[in-house]
């Protein structure tokens, strides 16, 4: 008989799980850790110190829209460890990829424009940001399963743009084209000055 109050087999595990592979629009929140070193360009107490002493963000990844709206995801992105290159690189490509997601960038595009808006002057322009996230599940220190954003999706991804929202993608700061025309006297109109 299932369900019943001795039999606690057909109990459900962990039901909050975000199943893998799902895509959300999160936005990441820096939990400080207030280790710095401006060497690094470390600055502003966002990075942590591990007991190990690995360097990393302590993201916090809300969901914003959805079903899983308002579910939080914890995810540390590597900045450094003593143990060799491997989780800092994971952590740098992991924020090239939110920076193409958040400011709708391909993962491919070399131009001057794209690689600006792929530098940030500190850990400052990554708190807030959002992007399209891809759920993964991984462990925590229990052996438990828990969500983790190992990945963000660009706007090469056919589901980007339904995700993000058109009115959701910020572009690098540029003018806009039409300021350059309301500028210049329209052929037939004296402009005021000349009135």
């Amino acid at each position: 008989m299932s369900g019943s109050w001795n039999d606690f087999n057909d109990a459900k595990q962990n039901t909050n799980i975000i199943p893998k592979g799902t895509l959300a629009k999160v936005r990441l929140t820096i939990r400080p850790g207030g280790f710095d070193d401006p060497a690094q360009g470390w600055t502003g107490g966002y990075a942590a110190r591990g007991t190990t002493g690995s360097v990393y963000l302590s993201g916090e990844f809300t969901v914003l829209e959805g079903p899983y709206a308002r579910r939080k995801i914890f995810t540390l992105i590597g900045l450094y460890s003593p143990k060799g290159p491997d989780w800092a690189n994971m952590g740098r490509s992991l924020i090239r990829g939110m920076l193409n997601s958040a400011r709708g960038i391909s993962d491919k595009d070399s131009s001057a424009q794209a690689q600006a808006a792929r530098r940030i002057s500190s850990f400052a322009d990554l708190d807030g940001l959002e992007f399209v996230a891809k759920v993964d599940i991984g462990t925590d220190t229990n052996g438990d399963e828990k969500n983790e954003v190992r990945a963000a999706v660009t706007p090469d991804h056919k589901e980007y743009a339904a995700i993000m929202g058109a009115a959701g993608i910020v572009p690098p700061t540029q003018p806009p084209a039409f300021t350059a025309q309301s500028s210049m006297p329209q052929p037939g109109v004296r402009p005021s000055w000349a009135q």
